[in-house]
């Protein structure tokens, strides 16, 4: 497959540069691979991060009401510890720091390790842990579930939280109550395309598609041959509403999220069918989201993400948020 980028190596940096210039509310520290507000709140402060090939996932969500900075690690891989550190400084305003987390083991763990050096500095650190997959228990990348695109629900929602001035404790409440209520699964109809060797991630023969893949290009729980849209949709909002007990009467917010190859037509016909199936469950659509979320490179296909709204996550998911890619 051609790629467009001629140097890999520089494929993240020059990236980040582009975003940068393309919206000046954000600005890059210097020296690091950091995205963070350019104008800071007395507040406290949110960051979060992981590999690129997610976009617009994570730099995208930096901005008034959401995330307040972004660590960028290198393709599919996991930030240092001092570049989180480097993001935790920088944001903090002596109120304290969220981290959200997705549940991949190196995220966890250099997170966590820049958590314990930021609280040897005197900063106080809480951080939550994103594992909305319902595909899989465990994977190559994680012990239990993994982080995939219901943590930007997360962002949002914790994000409103700190805004109107919430404390550390608190945030940290909001932020977990949404990640237990937050529930995802896709599907690929195509691989995605490492820049750092042009080859697919994994095999999938014409015809067929693959059921429960990770946003890092793995591959998913089973695959079989390409079905109805409206069968594809169907299986993948009764296994997340089975995962999330969701029940006649219940209030969602819904995201039908592009893996970054497919058609925003192809999108809408699958947020027709999913919305469909929610309401023959009963279940009551308070917002939906349609469009690229979080992304892994250039895979066709998507998913679905549900999270089980009540009055306090709805009145805070509805508040604004000058983040560029939220839509």
């Amino acid at each position: 497959m051609n790629i467009l980028h001629p140097n890999p190596d520089r494929l993240v940096t020059d990236m980040l540069d582009g975003f940068v210039r393309s919206h000046p509310g954000l600005a890059r520290l210097p020296g690091t691979q950091v995205i963070v507000r350019s104008q800071l709140d007395q507040k406290v402060g949110l960051v979060s991060g992981g590999g690129s090939g997610h976009e617009p996932a994570h730099a995208g969500y930096v901005g008034y009401g959401m995330l307040d900075a972004a660590v960028a690690g290198q393709i599919f891989t996991s930030p240092t510890p001092n570049e989180v550190l480097n993001a935790i400084r920088a944001v903090d305003r002596g109120l304290g720091v969220l981290l959200i987390i997705k549940n991949y083991t190196g995220d966890v763990m250099n997170f966590e390790m820049a958590a314990e050096l930021a609280q040897d500095e005197g900063i106080a650190v809480e951080k939550v842990i994103v594992a909305d997959d319902v595909a899989v228990e465990n994977s190559t990348f994680t012990i239990g579930r993994r982080g995939v695109a219901g943590t930007v629900f997360v962002h949002k929602i914790a994000g409103a939280s700190a805004q109107r001035g919430d404390s550390l404790q608190e945030v940290k409440r909001i932020a977990d109550k949404v990640a237990a209520r937050v529930f995802s699964m896709g599907l690929a109809l195509s691989p995605c395309i490492l820049p750092t060797t042009g080859k697919p991630s994994f095999d999938l023969p014409a015809g067929e598609v693959e059921i429960g893949i990770g946003i890092h290009g793995e591959p998913g729980v089973r695959r079989g041959s390409i079905a109805p849209l409206t069968e594809l949709v169907d299986m993948l909002i009764d296994r997340v509403a089975a995962e999330s007990s969701l029940q006649k009467s219940d209030e969602v917010a819904l995201m039908i999220n592009g893996m970054g190859a497919t058609p925003l037509a192809e999108l809408g016909v699958c947020a027709h069918h999913a919305m469909a199936r929610l309401d023959q469950i009963g279940v009551k659509i308070h917002k939906s989201l349609l469009g690229e979320y979080m992304t892994s490179l250039n895979m066709a296909g998507f998913s679905i993400t549900v999270l089980k709204l009540d009055s306090e996550l709805k009145s805070l998911l509805d508040e604004t948020t000058h983040a560029p890619a939220w839509r």
